[in-house]
């Protein structure tokens, strides 16, 4: 008997060129991530390290390592405090395949790549405000622990980064 998530096949998003699903897929959780033109999540796209998808748009995770051409503000946080990393900017999981697995399923892909490319330290930030407990749950049983904090968007937006060390290989 296969679990739930053994059916989902992860996917390299930057070889993908049918997007518009998971733009739109971005674009229903914008409050905790962000809202994008098609334009930026091209950008994104391209400029991420690590790009990955659950067909058809189940969901989603795009991570940058810290020496990648982007603007992100949280991605600039981390790059001010750390020398090597791996930033997860977003995961979004469609509401249709929330509690499949599919979060940590993508999650276990990205430290298995982390460690891959010889990173030891994995990096996102998670809203305080408005609040997201369930991230906040599922964040701290993959390991993550928060390293500061930062009030956004003029008050309206306060955020916890955090941190997963990945053992290093050997």
């Amino acid at each position: 008997m296969h679990s739930s998530s053994e059916q989902f096949e992860i996917r390299d998003l930057h070889a993908h060129s049918g997007r518009e699903e998971l733009l739109r897929l971005n674009n229903a959780s914008a409050s905790e991530t962000s809202l994008l033109t098609a334009a930026r999540f091209e950008q994104l796209i391209d400029t991420a390290t690590i790009a990955l998808f659950v067909p058809s748009a189940a969901a989603m995770l795009l991570a940058f390592e810290h020496g990648d051409n982007y603007d992100g503000a949280h991605f600039g946080w981390f790059r001010g405090r750390m020398e090597q990393f791996l930033y997860v900017d977003r995961i979004v999981v469609g509401a249709a395949w929330r509690r499949h697995g599919l979060a940590r399923k993508l999650y276990r892909e990205v430290f298995r790549q982390a460690a891959r490319r010889g990173h030891r330290r994995v990096v996102c930030e998670v809203n305080v405000q408005p609040p997201n407990p369930i991230s906040d749950a599922f964040h701290h049983s993959l390991g993550f622990e928060e390293v500061g904090r930062a009030t956004i968007d003029g008050g309206a937006k306060t955020v916890r980064y955090l941190c997963a060390r990945l053992e290093p290989r050997t």
